[in-house]
């Protein structure tokens, strides 16, 4: 008689698994939080190994921390950014829950706090290496100096701390040797003193922001000598002249970044100081420089030889310059002349022959250009990968066609503003690896042209097409068929545009953008197709939609909780879909201006309900319409408001009048 076999009863199938492959799987799916919630809630094994797992953390709300905290005990990376108001007690619990495993805490977009929580914090989590302060306007040097009992502390980051002195600087200096990595921009309360402390106290810095510091030369004698110093920012310090460099001699040979961009009072002379020592130099921004790039300045590039980056925006360029450049640096990979309107085609034409390993160039608003100039990039640089050429008006639609036959390995291509035609975005399609394209206030592409790129490049992720007239729903039903990656699309004042458009796009699931102001033709209906389908939506602007209402927030309000930042200015809304947006927990950013179906008592209702707001851009005659104890209540929680008045509308018949209108691409 055969026996029967013995049978084993699982309870939890799962428990089988070891942890070490199920975080695979969760390192898999971290990006998107909607499926690290759904795989939380399988069951109860999966919430504990979910929990185990997480390292990093994003709360919306402070009063959810105690919480938080102690499901996720393994929390080493802690980021506030979303909440605006972290207590005193907030950060105490943070120390007290977290301790030990703490290593980084962002509280950068954060206020409330005092010195008395900044040494909890310092006190319980022993081996906290990064801390982001930025932003703090109102941190003294009695702060700074509980900031030095982190004693492990690498990185500190402290911009626009501008109650800040060389006091508090030294205090810090003396606590944290370790630090590595220092950010003091626009601490405009800190001078040479606290940064001379800095550089001879904490000897490992590697990167140091003294971006629009009141500095001299003076402390740079003790800057230049940290032996491993490989990033100086300097942009901004009108301090630091020829003068004070003058007796400057260093051999900082660990410097690879040097950014001395505005700083106006700096010639040639005295950059030839600073770069004397800086052989090993690979990027220089020298942005707005006050001398002219000519054949002086390039000269002191001699001995920078193996520069791979220079960015030259804003500055009075010369053909000499330029051909010096080229020769005395011929392994640049980077270079950038954006808004150089004294670039010509001889000059930028002798460079790029000079560049054959140029991976990235901007030319942007270099109107002198014309299609000489693209002719020779395309036969002279292969490997380009960034080409930016806003508004070179007086480049020719054939141009355009060697782009995609000579620069196949293109990822990033900016024309906005030019006269490319289909033929030219045919050429493009060629370039399989672009993600990002942007044709805004191009006039004679249509349809077809979008064909082309729809058909060819799968990989793109953005595209702009403001204002760009001659697109309709056929070319965007191309665009959503192909480039099924696209995460953000920008049809703004695209007035053919119509739902058709919204539904087709609505294919893309990865999209996290979507900009369609100023599109008369589209409407809630479309909308919805948006919400439901496209899970990761983030921002959204709405502006000049008139036939978005209620209905289209509705769908919103109850799809789209990733949603951070929407505007629904002069569109059909009233407060019924306003009100609505509060179940949005993450919402940071909303714009309502014009709008005709609101009520005081419904803006406020709104503006209450959304618990973690930031940003409130409204209509100026609400300002004395609201309670002003409801405007100090949200100012307090972290809210800030941008009142806007009433404007005359505009024709909107000449698109290229409306780019200058930055306020109005902005939301």
């Amino acid at each position: 008689m055969r026996k029967k076999a013995k049978q084993i009863h699982i309870s939890e199938p799962f428990e089988l698994l070891l942890d070490e492959l199920v975080f695979v799987i969760l390192d898999l799916i971290a990006q998107n939080p909607s499926d690290l919630k759904s795989f939380s809630l399988t069951c109860k094994w999966f919430h504990q190994v979910e929990a185990r797992h997480r390292k990093s953390l994003k709360p919306l709300r402070p009063e959810y921390l105690p919480r938080i905290l102690t499901r996720y005990r393994n929390t080493a990376h802690l980021d506030l950014t979303l909440c605006p108001r972290v207590t005193d007690y907030a950060l105490s619990v943070v120390g007290c829950l977290c301790g030990p495993t703490l290593l980084s805490v962002d509280l950068s977009r954060s206020a409330s706090f005092s010195a008395a929580g900044l040494l909890r914090l310092a006190v319980k989590c022993v081996n906290l290496v990064e801390i982001d302060l930025s932003n703090a306007t109102e941190m003294r040097d009695a702060a700074a100096a509980v900031v030095a009992e982190a004693r492990s502390l690498e990185r500190l980051k402290l911009g626009r701390c501008k109650m800040l002195t060389d006091m508090g600087i030294g205090c810090i200096a003396v606590g944290c040797r370790k630090l590595n990595i220092v950010s003091l921009k626009w601490c405009v309360g800190v001078g040479d003193l606290g940064v001379a402390l800095l550089a001879v106290k904490c000897r490992g810095i590697r990167c140091l922001d003294l971006s629009y510091l009141p500095i001299t030369g003076k402390c740079l004698h003790d800057v230049l000598k940290l032996q491993h110093l490989e990033e100086l920012l300097l942009e901004g310090c009108f301090g630091v002249d020829d003068d004070s460099l003058e007796s400057l001699r260093h051999d900082c040979k660990s410097l690879k970044k040097l950014d001395a961009s505005s700083c106006q009072n700096l010639t040639q002379r005295g950059l030839t100081s600073l770069l004397s020592g800086a052989g090993c130099l690979q990027r220089l921004d020298v942005a707005h420089f006050s001398s002219v790039i000519s054949l002086d300045f390039a000269s002191s590039l001699k001995k920078v030889s193996a520069l791979q980056s220079i960015r030259l925006d804003g500055c009075s360029v010369t053909c000499d310059g330029l051909k010096a450049i080229g020769a005395l640096c011929n392994s640049l990979r980077e270079v950038s002349l954006s808004k150089c309107v004294s670039v010509t085609d001889e000059g930028l034409s002798h460079l790029v022959t000079k560049l054959k390993d140029l991976r990235k160039l901007d030319i942007t608003c270099c109107r002198k250009l014309s299609g000489v100039s693209i002719i020779q990039i395309a036969n002279s640089c292969p490997l380009l990968v960034s080409l930016k050429m806003e508004s070179c008006s007086l480049v020719s639609r054939e141009a355009f066609w060697l782009i995609g036959q000579k620069c196949r390995l293109l990822e990033e291509l900016d024309l906005t503003d030019n006269e490319i035609d289909d033929e030219g975005l045919k050429s493009i399609s060629s370039c399989l690896s672009l993600s990002s394209l942007k044709l805004g206030i191009c006039l004679n592409i249509t349809d077809r042209g979008l064909s082309y790129i729809g058909m060819g490049c799968s990989n793109l992720r953005e595209l702009d097409l403001y204002r760009s007239v001659g697109i309709t729903d056929i070319g965007i039903s191309w665009i959503a068929q192909g480039c099924y990656h696209l995460e953000t699309i920008n049809i703004s004042y695209c007035k053919d545009i119509t739902d058709k458009s919204l539904v087709s796009l609505s294919k893309c699931s990865l999209l996290q953008t979507f900009e369609s102001r100023g599109c008369p033709n589209i409407t809630s209906q479309g909308l919805a197709a948006i919400a439901v389908r496209c899970k990761r939506l983030a921002k959204l602007d709405l502006k000049k939609c008139p036939y978005i209402n209620d209905s289209g927030l509705l769908t919103l309000a109850h799809f789209s909780q990733s949603l951070k930042q929407i505007s629904v200015s002069e569109t059909a809304v009233t407060e019924v879909g306003l009100v609505s947006l509060a179940n949005i927990r993450c919402l940071q950013n909303i714009a309502v201006v014009n709008g005709s179906g609101l009520s005081p008592s419904g803006v406020a209702a709104a503006l209450v309900g959304c618990g973690g707001l930031r940003k409130a851009k409204l209509h100026a005659s609400l300002r004395s319409l609201l309670p002003a104890s409801l405007i100090q209540h949200l100012e307090a929680r972290g809210c800030a408001f941008l009142w806007k008045d009433s404007t005359t509308l505009q024709a909107e018949l000449d698109p290229k009048y409306w780019k200058l209108q930055l306020d109005d691409v902005v939301p």
